[in-house]
């Protein structure tokens, strides 16, 4: 059965959509609705994000299953190796994929990460270190980046 948990704190509002104890997309929402967080998993969901946004989570332990081409599975995985508030640039990316020069389709690929922040896209930047695109608000991406440059050295 399909469940939304909404995580509204930190400056950002996540829709986190759970399908049998598995998170199956988190996506970034204007406003939270109501809702009852009625079981274990919804909690420790909701913890390691509260840790993550008060600087003591460097990697979330939670399972997730993100449905897309091969290519897009590739690059998904490829965000999981870029360590916290650290970045790659997306030619570095492909590049680390074992496809050099396929910068616009890994950017492409990002475009829809289906499980933002736990696969960390806001860690790719364009080569001349400019944040490059993002799905949602620019300012998002920033703000995470900035977040996780401030606790860097906490960890």
């Amino acid at each position: 059965m399909l469940r939304i948990l909404y995580y509204d704190r930190a400056e950002i509002c996540l829709e986190i959509a759970i399908e049998e104890e598995t998170i199956t997309r988190i996506s970034f929402c204007e406003k939270a609705l109501n809702h009852v967080v009625d079981n274990d998993f919804e909690r420790e969901v909701l913890r390691q994000f509260d840790e993550y946004f008060a600087g003591n989570l460097r990697d979330f332990d939670l399972p997730f299953f993100a449905t897309g081409s091969p290519f897009q599975l590739m690059v998904w995985e490829a965000l999981l190796k870029i360590p916290y508030a650290e970045t790659t640039s997306y030619k570095e990316l492909a590049s680390n994929i074992g496809i050099p020069g396929a910068q616009r389709a890994v950017g492409n690929a990002l475009n829809k990460n289906p499980i933002a922040i736990i696969l960390p896209c806001h860690r790719v930047i364009a080569a001349d270190g400019s944040l490059g695109g993002f799905a949602v608000d620019i300012r998002v991406k920033k703000m995470l980046l900035e977040h996780e440059r401030g606790y860097k050295e906490d960890l």
